[in-house]
């Protein structure tokens, strides 16, 4: 039995080394005190010792979800940078450029829930340089469900400086109650919806119109002409609104 269990080790290991999963590395994140889950980490290319980065978490639809950590790079954040997109920006608020630790979770169904994320977090927190000052969170469908969770979340919505939502899947019904956590921990959240997706788009604007009656002006909101999909034309650097990617309007 020990001999079996270590060749299916050895195999799995195989298998691992032969992924491209540049410029990513897979680590394991705990999600409770008991369970781990896969996950794509990218570090600054060369850290400095004693500074701090921004943390970037990338949320992924429900299709992603599973033992297949590739499958991450079909959408989102990662696919951007497996493909060699430059996700580094500067802040125009203090013209500094800044370099994001950007981790991206694999969840073995769904998406994330408020409580697995702020495990997940505190543990790359004690691994590695983190600015808990500045950590983000993206996510598309039913990883926009994640993101609508963890801002109506106490204890999440302490954590996030910035959020940007894309065609978020229908949060629960308790958090729908909650966006006055959102509005007192102030933070904005840019929703992206499709024209032609009328459920996701209702969603972005019922979420953005339940954190705007307790503090005006902390969401945007783009519509696309396009249907649930498309989520890559806005993750690429290279679309802009008023001058600023998605990027530079997190760090702002």
């Amino acid at each position: 039995m020990k001999i079996l269990l270590f060749i299916g080790m050895m195999l799995q290991t195989a298998v691992l080394a032969g992924q491209d999963l540049k410029p990513f590395k897979q680590i394991d994140v705990q999600i409770t005190p008991w369970h781990h889950i896969p996950a794509l980490i990218k570090l600054p290319d060369n850290t400095k010792s004693g500074k701090r980065y921004p943390l970037l978490v990338c949320l992924h639809g429900r299709s992603i979800a599973g033992t297949d950590i590739t499958k991450i790079f079909r959408q989102g954040v990662a696919r951007q940078m497996h493909e060699g997109q430059n996700i580094d920006a500067v802040n125009k608020v203090d013209g500094k450029k800044y370099e994001f630790i950007v981790m991206a979770p694999l969840a073995t169904s769904w998406s994330l829930g408020p409580e697995h994320l702020y495990t997940a977090i505190s543990d790359v927190m004690k691994r590695y340089p983190i600015d808990s000052s500045r950590i983000y969170i993206t996510g598309y469908s039913a990883g926009g469900w994640s993101v609508g969770m963890a801002v109506t979340d106490k204890n999440m919505a302490k954590r996030i400086a910035a959020a940007v939502n894309m065609s978020p899947a229908t949060i629960d019904a308790e958090n729908m109650k909650n966006f006055r956590i959102t509005a007192a921990n102030n933070i904005h959240v840019w929703y992206f919806g499709g024209s032609e997706e009328p459920v996701f788009l209702g969603n972005c604007k019922l979420f953005a119109d339940s954190t705007n009656k307790y503090k005006p002006g902390l969401t945007k909101l783009t519509v696309g002409d396009h249907k649930h999909c498309c989520w890559e034309q806005y993750y690429n650097p290279s679309y802009r609104e008023n001058g600023m990617n998605i990027y530079e309007w997190l760090l702002q």
